[in-house]
């Protein structure tokens, strides 16, 4: 019997609700981001502060798109973790409130977890090595032992972050990945970077740090911007094709807002065509954080049985996607 789940999205700077049904029809994804100033990035309590006064629109929004009644869910998922404190707690309770006024099970859902379900979804990804790129994650996984595995990661920022504070640096406002690699398109000349790569991690602190220190110094943006793309690039990919290599497996899927950059995916598809592996991006409406990564997490979780009393719900700010079981999967 097919069911109905609608899934609560707060971790950062988006509050977006979505309903999914068990045969993986997303049938609405309604959102509302918050702006930081230019110059500025999250301010968690006044992103909580958006999200707390687009909640009621919001998920009225997500309901009606989607021709479904409150009476018809199934179940109400939330994203118990990682992210902002302030961001988290709207999103719960939101979904508390739901989910006990409407008598039906309450969901919690890894945030990073629900990056990678939804893009196996979307893309048709079975079994892959996943890139997660966004502001809060930089992570090579793979699935193994009923649990997603953490092959390499960012030892300091992660890959949204190093966008996102250079691109403050220059007096953007956040998110700025998309700003930079406008900037970067219009650009060929590599000005030389730090590159850091350590064991099967990443380094992004001294890039950063460089990279300020050539704009303060009088280097144009665009070939800044190409640099940095360039460098910060090449250091993932390398640590995926390894990953790739080690594991065998025939799938790459990227996931997380980063993913929604082209030159990223040119690059990762020509370094998974050497070991004859197949590219997989998230479509860029789903590439950012939205409901549907939660919704859909939640359908499978709600299916395998997990659940969380009303009463006993929580947030986790600090909530790695390795310590999450993944029954669905085994």
């Amino acid at each position: 019997m097919k069911c109905l789940v609608i899934g609560v999205e707060s971790t950062a700077h988006t509050f977006s609700v979505s309903v999914v049904s068990s045969d993986g029809e997303i049938l609405s994804n309604s959102k509302s981001v918050y702006k930081a100033p230019p110059g500025g990035g999250i301010h968690p309590f006044e992103a909580s502060q958006n999200h707390l006064a687009a909640a009621p629109s919001v998920l009225t929004e997500a309901l009606r798109s989607s021709g479904t009644e409150p009476g018809d869910l199934s179940a109400v998922a939330y994203a118990m973790g990682p992210g902002l404190g302030p961001c988290l707690r709207v999103g719960a309770v939101a979904a508390r409130t739901l989910a006990a006024s409407l008598g039906v099970p309450l969901v919690p859902v890894n945030h990073a977890v629900g990056h990678i379900e939804l893009g196996c979804l979307l893309t048709g990804a079975e079994d892959p090595v996943v890139l997660l790129v966004s502001g809060g994650h930089t992570m090579i996984i793979a699935y193994s032992g009923l649990r997603w595995r953490i092959l390499g990661e960012s030892l300091d920022l992660t890959l949204g972050q190093l966008l996102d504070q250079f691109g403050r640096h220059h007096g953007m406002a956040s998110p700025c990945g998309r700003a930079i690699e406008e900037s970067a398109s219009r650009s060929d000349h590599y000005l030389r970077l730090p590159y850091s790569v350590k064991g099967n991690d990443v380094s992004f602190s001294g890039l950063l740090t460089a990279s300020k220190s050539l704009l303060d110094r009088g280097a144009s943006f665009e070939d800044v911007s190409y640099s940095l793309q360039e460098t910060s690039f090449s250091m993932v990919t390398e640590v995926t094709e390894r990953a790739l290599a080690f594991t065998g497996k025939k799938e790459v899927m990227i996931v997380g807002g980063v993913a929604a950059n082209k030159r990223l995916s040119q690059m990762m598809s020509a370094m998974a065509e050497r070991h004859s592996a197949r590219v997989l991006a998230v479509p860029l409406e789903y590439s950012g954080d939205c409901g549907a990564q939660i919704a859909w997490t939640g359908v499978l979780a709600y299916e395998s049985g997990i659940e969380v009393p009303v009463a006993e719900s929580t947030v986790k700010q600090s909530w790695r996607l390795d310590v999450v079981d993944i029954p669905w999967r085994g």
